[in-house]
């Protein structure tokens, strides 16, 4: 968990920009008295609920989690109403379509939020799990104990499904939830708020646990991260604007998650099949979220098998390609449109159907790329190579490392969490995706029978 503690006020900076795409970008300003007010009532609600929500039973807490997903179910067409009303404003505004991708629910996502709730339900609970303890020489018994972290407040963009993912998590690690999400996406997670709460009252749970924070004004946002002493966690979910403004503005402490300029490396030898299987998947199977390819690097002892094989599967499939020069010259032989990249296309996130392509020399040279490039969230390697796949594990410096397999699988869901409420790429206590375990900080419980130190 990367932990930035500001206890001084925000710098005297240009707030930054909070979303990564026109349609979503937000800022957070000043708070005024009565935001300020507001989302301290709003936090006091949420602590005095974390007290019964930490000693709340796993039944208790799964029974909720069960009744979340069933109540999902059955309030469907409420929740697809109010989010075809987000998404028609949203369309109105210009919204790019990767933003609106995010923002978009269909039935089909919305019983995979239900499923994901159904894992985090079947999870051991993390709350009393003994990390470490042992009996020490004069008789104390020492235990290292997981509890929760309390009041976690989560401020995201355009994804409603962060709504019922962070609350699923929240609950079963113990702990209330204040759920700042876009006003792009206000009625939908207002509605998902609305069928949360009324599942955790008939779980006799306090509706309190999970609450939202009205994204009427930038300054409810601004007071959230200003909550010390009220709120015990932040965690921004969204772009690298998103992530900058409130690590610098927040006089709490922070959960850092990253953006995610993912690499596939295509190492000599790989097999080229298997290789342009997993380059599709990464980059096609849902280009708009965080764990897409967004560069392809092939070594130049495989190229020529590769590039005429996959530069055409991309392009029908839609992919564009900012190709660098040798990448250029096997355009040119399979007739396939491309652009030439620039020295910025190696630094984007494009979160849309565009790719990054070069050719390198060696294996050392890809790692000094993506070493260079990447933004520590997660990386893959093609290779029949044990050496090389070793070699780059070791080397490569992020949060996932791929041998193999799609940069897609970098996700709560996939690596059996239920669900995350983001992705850390940062590199203290939680990094990778924020499941249970990560929701959790820890209490040293000793046991003596009269001991003193003396």
């Amino acid at each position: 968990m990367t932990v930035t503690v500001s206890g001084t006020e925000a710098p005297q900076t240009p707030p930054e920009t909070a979303g990564s795409g026109a349609g979503e970008a937000e800022t957070v300003g000043s708070a005024t008295g009565g935001a300020a007010g507001e989302v301290a009532d709003l936090a006091r609600r949420a602590r005095v609920a974390s007290r019964s929500l930490a000693t709340a039973s796993r039944g208790v807490k799964d029974a909720a989690l069960r009744g979340i997903a069933r109540a999902l179910g059955e309030r469907t067409p409420a929740i697809l109403a109010a989010n075809e009303r987000d998404l028609a404003r949203a369309q109105e505004q210009g919204t790019p379509g990767a933003i609106l991708d995010r923002l978009t629910l269909t039935p089909a996502r919305i019983a995979g939020m239900a499923s994901a709730l159904g894992t985090i339900a079947d999870l051991p609970d993390p709350v009393g799990e003994v990390v470490r303890g042992s009996t020490l020489p004069n008789g104390l018994v020492m235990r290292q104990v997981r509890v929760p972290l309390g009041v976690v407040a989560v401020v995201y963009e355009a994804r409603p499904n962060v709504t019922v993912d962070a609350a699923g998590l929240a609950l079963k690690s113990g702990n209330a939830v204040l759920l700042r999400g876009s006003s792009s996406a206000a009625e939908s997670n207002a509605t998902l708020v609305g069928v949360i709460q009324d599942a955790l009252v008939q779980a006799g749970l306090p509706a309190d646990a999970v609450l939202g924070v009205p994204a009427t004004s930038r300054e409810t946002t601004r007071a959230l991260l200003g909550a010390r002493g009220l709120v015990d966690v932040v965690i921004p979910r969204g772009g690298a604007g998103l992530i900058r403004t409130v690590v610098a503005e927040a006089r709490v402490p922070v959960i850092e998650t990253g953006v995610g300029n993912c690499h596939v490396y295509v190492d000599a030898g790989a097999d080229v099949a298997k290789a342009v299987a997993i380059l599709l998947d990464s980059k096609t199977s849902r280009p708009s979220v965080c764990n897409a390819a967004e560069t392809v690097l092939v070594h130049v002892g495989i190229a020529d098998e590769f590039w005429p094989v996959a530069l055409p599967a991309l392009a029908a499939a839609g992919v564009r390609v900012h190709a660098d020069p040798r990448v250029l010259a096997h355009v040119r032989a399979t007739g396939v449109l491309a652009v030439e990249a620039t020295a910025e296309d190696w630094d984007t996130e494009y979160l849309s159907m565009d790719i990054a392509a070069g050719t390198v020399d060696s294996l050392d040279e890809a790692i000094g790329h993506i070493r260079a490039h990447s933004t520590g969230h997660t990386e893959a390697i093609v290779t029949e190579s044990l050496g090389a796949a070793r070699r780059f594990v070791a080397e490569v410096d992020a949060a996932a490392v791929m041998v193999n397999a799609s940069t897609r699988f970098t996700d709560g869901g996939e690596l059996g969490f239920g669900a995350e409420i983001g992705i850390s790429t940062q590199k203290l206590h939680a990094r990778g995706p924020l499941g249970l375990s990560e929701l959790t900080t820890t209490t040293f419980v000793v046991t003596g029978d009269g001991h003193v130190r003396g």
